[in-house]
């Protein structure tokens, strides 16, 4: 760059020496530079479009499911996964529609909404709830292996007593009083959300001395 310490006269020779090397440069890096601000506002603002569209839609589906007009409900959740499966609000659409198949008492559609949460959202938390409810609804009609299972592949995170109650109602169901109580405490000790009725469910298997 220009000495400070030259003539004026040096320091324009300076300049035009420095520019003639480097200004083709200059000049792309400013317009690539303005060119990526300006590329990332565009998509920010994309991006932006794209979630109040979701938001908007998500909002008309729930609308629907309140007023229990289960029809349309179903109908904009499905579209609203396929135009934004990338999205919570995909995510947020399988789960309502999973309620609305299993109000329905279709329990494979929930029982397949529920596997897409677990396969497709990008949120840890909304897997593990897909997984619990699914772990329950298979409880419910009786596939107690296939409940197993599922629970078998949860993570150590905060649903962990919600997993242990229900392995908890499972083994009870199959007769392993032993096992449901370790399983019921272990609830307990991981801060179960009703851990009340958990405490109930021990205190009928805990034997009177």
């Amino acid at each position: 760059m220009v000495d400070l310490n030259l003539s004026e006269e040096e320091q324009v020779e300076a300049l035009k020496g420095w520019w003639k090397e480097n200004g083709r440069s200059t000049i792309v890096g400013v317009v690539l530079g303005l060119g990526g601000v300006f590329g990332w506002q565009a998509w920010n603002q994309h991006q932006q479009d794209v979630a109040d569209g979701a938001s908007a839609r998500f909002e008309q589906l729930s609308l629907a499911a309140g007023a229990g007009n289960s029809e349309s409900a179903a109908a904009q959740a499905e579209s609203l996964i396929q135009d934004f499966k990338g999205s919570a609000y995909a995510t947020f659409a399988a789960l309502e529609l999973a309620k609305i198949k299993l109000a329905e008492g279709d329990d494979a559609g929930a029982e397949a909404q529920l596997t897409w949460v677990m396969e497709n959202s990008g949120d840890a938390s909304f897997r593990q709830i897909a997984r619990l409810r699914l772990a329950r609804l298979m409880f419910g009609a009786g596939r107690l292996d296939e409940a197993r299972s599922v629970l078998g592949k949860a993570g150590d995170d905060s649903f962990q007593g919600e997993f242990a109650e229900l392995r908890g109602d499972i083994a009870r169901k199959d007769g392993d009083d032993g096992t449901a109580r370790n399983a019921y405490r272990e609830a307990l000790e991981k801060s179960v959300s009703n851990a009340s009725v958990v405490q109930m469910k021990l205190d009928d298997l805990t034997p009177t001395l």
